[in-house]
């Protein structure tokens, strides 16, 4: 079993190049960059620093802790075998980290769409909900992803809302109790997605009523369907509980593309937001130079 020395007392800094070694039980040796303190609670996924932590879940969840990064979204956390989920939640826990979005398993986004007021694609939406409180116990996880499937096309739109609002009003009779929150994803992966715009997806969760019933921005796919982040965010604030992030083109990290990220940081951390900011994209160059400069991507658009 490797042994793990964790680096201390680091100072933050605005650099990543400054590398020390770190030594296993087996002899090899692992590059740690520097820990930086950062302002909001960013969200690596599983896999984004694999070429410096290995490929063992708990090992990577270290590294982030040692960098700076202080939450994590895993949203393949269902899937899982119990006992992982548990352990997860347990390195989580005494690292201080807190644990973001899962995917609720209802059979993939387009799947089983709530539109549609089909009994069996709502039992199959509750069936999911059910199983999600016990893996937000093991885990513990607060957030958990819903996005309602296609559009029902020979439905009036007026219908097919009025049926996701049904829905989802049952879900959240189950999360409710639990203190747990279904945050709705507006997506841009097609135009066949029933929810799309943050207006959209703010209605329906005034209309659901409850808690339990938020909204996920997610500024990359909300920046292909509509624009205006902040002002966006701004009339939709108090229905938001959770972001996600990824530049658009691309979907890589902040920096590489179109938006200012510094400045829509900026903005949520002035509005008091002490949430999860979930890193939901990919690495613009492989390998351990990509990974370091993911790392260089959040302090540079964190420095504000």
């Amino acid at each position: 079993m490797k042994r793990r020395s964790f680096v201390k007392g680091l100072a933050a800094g605005s650099a990543v190049a400054g590398l020390s070694g770190m030594a296993s039980a087996a002899g090899t040796t692992r590059s740690m960059p520097q820990k930086h303190n950062f302002k909001l609670k960013y969200a690596p996924h599983f896999g984004m620093f694999e070429h410096h932590a290995g490929k063992d879940p708990i090992d990577q969840l270290h590294f982030m802790a040692e960098t700076g990064f202080m939450a994590l979204e895993d949203n393949g956390m269902m899937g899982r075998p119990a006992e992982l989920q548990t352990k997860i939640g347990d390195t989580l826990a005494k690292l201080g980290m807190t644990m973001g979005v899962f995917v609720v398993d209802k059979g993939g986004n387009s799947a089983n769409t709530l539109a549609a007021g089909k009994k069996e694609h709502v039992d199959i939406f509750l069936d999911g909900c059910r199983r999600a409180v016990e893996v937000a116990k093991r885990c513990n996880a607060k957030w958990m992803t819903v996005v309602p499937g296609d559009y029902e096309r020979h439905l009036p739109l007026g219908i097919q809302t009025a049926n996701v609002i049904e829905a989802l009003r049952r879900g959240a009779e189950i999360l409710e109790p639990h203190g747990l929150v279904m945050v709705l994803e507006p997506l841009s992966d097609s135009p066949n997605l029933f929810l799309q715009y943050s207006d959209q997806t703010y209605l329906i969760c005034k209309a659901v009523n409850s808690p339990s019933c938020k909204i996920l921005y997610d500024a990359y796919h909300l920046q292909k369907n509509e624009g205006q982040l902040i002002t966006n965010i701004e009339r939709c604030w108090e229905e938001i509980p959770y972001f996600q992030i990824g530049d658009n083109p691309g979907r890589k990290e902040p920096t590489t593309g179109e938006i200012n990220y510094r400045n829509v940081f900026k903005y949520i951390h002035e509005k008091g937001y002490t949430g999860v900011m979930g890193m939901e994209h990919g690495l613009s160059k492989p390998g351990k130079e990509g990974e370091l400069a993911l790392i260089q991507a959040y302090v540079e658009s964190d420095n504000f």
